[in-house]
């Protein structure tokens, strides 16, 4: 599978700690693998992330993404849950 980022993901996870930065390499390369493993939290999102599937980084932190082709995902952008909801 191919991953890519968008702009407003490499904002984010530049400003982003370095913990989570590796936490989030870890991840990524599990996801590659096993994208519905259960430690992930797969799900699909509505408003504002219509068309966009969620994914767990760690404990408040999530990665957004959608499928570009079906070997390809982009990755849109990484936060807290109330930096990415609101809430």
């Amino acid at each position: 599978m191919i991953v890519i980022y968008s702009k407003r993901f490499q904002k984010s996870y530049k400003k982003s700690p370095l913990k989570l930065r590796e936490q989030f390499k870890r991840r990524r390369n599990l996801f590659l693998t096993e994208p519905f493993d259960p430690i992930f939290n797969n799900h699909l999102l509505h408003y504002p992330y219509a068309g966009c599937r969620s994914i767990n980084v760690n404990g408040d932190y999530r990665a957004i993404f959608y499928h570009e082709t079906e070997d390809m995902v982009r990755f849109v952008v990484i936060g807290t849950h109330h930096e990415l909801f609101g809430t």
